[in-house]
């Protein structure tokens, strides 16, 4: 089985040659005698011939789109950008996406990392698709690819052999998922334990800054203030939409376009971004952070702070005092 990692100009070359060097060391470890390799890894280019990351430094590749035929999976690498660049400038963009097209067309696990996701976009291959990118690319990828159906703040989205992930270092959970998706659960446990990495994808939501969703958005903005200050009481999104002064209908449509979330989810967020900040700044037991919050009690408060951490309340709390001693 070939899995492929796709070399382009500005594409990161952390990502290139880390998606390259972890699933060849994973690979000898997967091995064994008297059985043949479990994949071959092979970098590629269009034409074959080396290129540029976005640092400037050159790289050579293995081989050229005509010099593969079906691959098992493709990795796409995050490229470097400025905060308007939706696209890397490089001319071969076109080819990279007929081809990402035609392998996924007969058979392959197509991949996209951070905002490399954008040439799976380019390949038609987000479309009718749950999709994720970085969080501050998610506006950006809805816009230009309006039939893609993106997920806020998802680490890794799976789904008909599309997969993409968020952040510029998620080539590695997409490096793991493939060697899953490949070689089962057991060899994606080794290869994690051996590279010594996470085998599930940390969340995106514990690294947005609170209220990034609402800065562009008057609508979003003031029904964020709605629930922050109804404060200890419980609202519902009956309630919400009667504050906003529009029918429930019209506060779902309004709240899935301008977020992707639906009401409950929305009012979920933002107690949990006024739960995480007194986390922070207070040191309020759990349960007065649950009724503070909003929740009705502690048990749906942390299974809410969970879903969107990826921890719990007191391992959030921990992480967030030893993050900030790091910086200090």
């Amino acid at each position: 089985m070939d899995i492929a990692i796709l070399g382009y100009a500005d594409c990161l070359g952390q990502g290139f040659l880390g998606a390259a060097d972890l699933l060849l060391m994973s690979r000898r470890m997967l091995e064994s005698k008297g059985r043949p390799e479990p994949y071959r890894v092979v970098t590629v280019t269009h034409d074959g011939k080396p290129f540029r990351d976005g640092f400037g430094r050159m790289h050579a590749v293995d081989a050229s789109f005509a010099m593969l035929d079906a691959c098992a999976a493709v990795i796409v690498p995050p490229f470097l950008c400025n905060c308007d660049d939706l696209l890397p400038p490089a001319g071969d963009l076109n080819a990279a996406a007929g081809w990402l097209r035609r392998q996924h067309a007969l058979g392959a696990i197509v991949t996209g990392a951070c905002n490399g996701v954008f040439l799976l976009g380019e390949a038609g291959l987000l479309d009718g698709r749950r999709c994720t990118t970085t969080w501050w690319r998610h506006d950006a990828l809805r816009a230009r690819y309006p039939r893609a159906d993106v997920a806020w703040g998802a680490s890794l989205m799976a789904d008909r052999r599309v997969v993409t992930a968020g952040g510029p270092l998620s080539w590695i959970d997409l490096s793991l998922h493939v060697i899953r998706e490949l070689c089962g659960a057991e060899a994606a446990k080794k290869a994690a334990d051996f590279t010594v990495v996470d085998t599930v994808p940390s969340t995106q939501t514990i690294y947005i800054p609170p209220g990034h969703l609402t800065a562009s958005n008057p609508f979003v903005l003031e029904a964020e203030r709605v629930v922050r200050q109804a404060g200890d009481a419980p609202l519902t999104s009956t309630q919400l939409a009667r504050a906003m002064n529009v029918s429930e209908r019209t506060l779902h449509r309004r709240l899935k376009e301008a977020t992707g979330e639906t009401p409950k989810h929305f009012l979920d967020r933002v107690r949990f971004e006024a739960a995480r900040m007194l986390l922070e700044t207070t040191q309020s037991s759990v349960k007065q952070l649950a009724t503070a919050s909003g929740y009705a009690d502690e048990t749906s408060f942390r299974r809410a702070f969970r879903r969107y951490a990826g921890m719990t309340p007191g391992a959030y709390r921990s992480w967030s005092l030893a993050r900030r001693g790091a910086k200090a």
